[in-house]
C-alpha cells in the first residue's frame, strides 16, 4: 500500500521527538522502546540466557530455539537502537519469530549502550560473543560455516563492524552476514553525502535529527568521527568480506548509505545482495510477520541462507523499485556474473 497524504501526516505526529536533553532524554526513549516491545508468548519458546565473560564485566546472550529439541544452524544477532536503546528483552518477540520463520537459533547479544558506555565498547562486546561461537561452536554441535551475522539498524552497523575486525585480527572469519537497512555513515545532517538523508529525514519515523542525537551519545571523541569500526563504509579496504544480504526500506535516511555500503562491498569482488523493500519504514522488521515487507524479507533471508556459500565475487543488486512488480520477485541464480549491473542498481 502506498503512503498517501494521510498516512504521512500520521507519520509526521508519530516521529521520534528530537532528544532536547541528550543527558537524559535517551532514559525516557529506552523507557518506551521496552514498553512498546512486550512479548506475552515467550514461555511457549525454548530460551535460554547465559553470559560470556569479558575482561571487566559479563555480556548477557539469550538464546532462541526454533523447536524444543535438535541442532539448527546459527543466527548471531545485533540489536538496533541508536547504540543507546534497546536490548534483549526488547527484541524477544523480533528474535523468536526469526528463529521460527528460519529454523535456526538465534543468539541474540545485550552489548554495552551508550552513553553510560560509549563506543568502541559496543563493538567489542559483540566481536567477543562472536569470537567465543565461532572458536567454539562445536559446544553447539556445529561448524563455523554454519554462523551467519545479523542485525538491525544499529545492529546492522555492528555485524558489519565485527565482520570488519574479524579480517583484521584473524581470529575466525564469517562466511554470512545479513545486514537489515543499517547505518554505516558517519554524517546524517545536510551535509551527508546521501539523498535519503534529506529526503526522508523528516516525518518517517526515524529523523535525521535523532540519528544525529544517536551518535553523538554513541562517540567518545570526535576522532571517532572517522573511524571505520564507528562507521563502517569508511574502512578503507573491503576485502575479504562475508557474503552479505542487505536490506533497505524505500522511506529510510539510512537506505542510500546501506545500499552504498552494498557496492562497495562488491567493488571489491564480495558476493553481495540488495534489496529495497517498497514503501518500508526504517525498524519495519519489529512488526508482525504477516505484513508483507517482513514476509518477503524473509523469503529473502531464508533464500540467502539456504543458498551455498562458496561463490564469491557475485553480486545481485535488486530494488522493488526497479522491478515494479513487488510480489513477483525472484531472488537471482548463484552464477550470476561478477559485478554485473542487475536491475537499476550498479555495483
Amino acid at each position: 500500500m502506498a503512503i498517501n497524504q494521510f498516512m504521512r501526516a500520521t507519520l509526521k505526529a508519530l516521529s521520534y521527538p528530537e532528544l532536547l536533553d541528550k543527558k537524559n532524554g535517551y532514559r525516557l526513549q529506552r523507557t518506551m522502546v521496552n514498553a512498546a516491545h512486550p512479548h506475552m508468548l515467550r514461555p511457549f519458546y525454548k530460551i535460554w540466557d547465559r553470559e560470556i565473560c569479558a575482561e571487566d564485566h559479563t555480556i548477557p546472550v539469550r538464546i532462541f530455539s526454533p523447536e524444543v529439541s535438535g541442532v539448527f544452524p546459527v543466527l548471531l544477532f545485533f540489536h538496533g537502537g541508536g547504540w543507546v536503546t534497546g536490548n534483549i528483552d526488547s527484541y524477544d518477540k523480533v528474535c523468536t519469530d526469526m528463529a521460527r520463520i528460519t529454523r535456526h537459533t538465534v543468539v541474540s547479544v545485550d552489548y554495552q549502550l551508550a552513553p553510560e558506555h560509549r563506543f568502541p565498547a559496543a563493538p567489542e562486546d559483540c566481536y567477543l560473543v562472536a569470537r567465543e561461537l565461532f572458536l567454539h561452536s562445536d559446544l553447539l554441535g556445529i561448524t563455523p560455516s554454519q554462523i551467519t551475522l545479523i542485525g538491525d539498524s544499529a545492529g546492522g552497523n555492528l555485524a558489519a563492524v565485527v565482520s570488519q575486525m574479524a579480517r583484521d585480527r584473524g581470529e575466525f572469519l564469517p562466511e554470512r552476514q545479513i545486514l537489515l537497512y543499517p547505518a554505516t555513515n558517519n554524517d546524517h545532517t545536510e551535509n551527508s553525502p546521501f539523498e535519503s538523508v534529506r529526503t526522508n529525514g523528516k516525518g518517517y519515523l526515524l529523523t535525521s535529527k535523532r540519528m544525529v542525537d544517536y551518535m553523538a551519545l554513541y562517540r567518545s571523541c570526535d576522532e571517532d568521527l572517522n573511524n571505520p569500526y564507528y562507521a563502517p563504509i569508511l574502512a578503507k579496504d573491503f576485502k575479504n568480506q562475508p557474503k552479505t544480504l542487505i536490506i533497505t526500506a524505500e522511506f529510510d535516511p539510512l537506505r542510500d548509505e546501506g545500499e552504498a555500503y552494498g557496492q562497495k562491498l562488491a567493488q571489491a569482488g564480495n558476493s553481495v545482495e540488495i534489496h529495497r523493500i517498497h514503501d518500508a519504514l526504517h525498524g519495519f522488521m519489529s512488526l508482525n510477520p504477516s505484513f508483507k515487507h517482513v514476509k518477503k524479507t524473509y523469503r529473502y533471508i531464508n533464500a540467502f541462507l539456504n543458498a551455498p556459500c562458496d561463490s564469491f565475487g557475485e553480486v545481485i543488486a535488486q530494488t522493488e523499485e526497479a522491478r515494479g512488480q513487488l510480489e513477483k520477485e525472484s531472488v537471482q541464480p548463484e552464477n550470476q556474473t561478477e559485478n554485473k549491473e542487475v536491475n537499476g542498481l550498479e555495483p
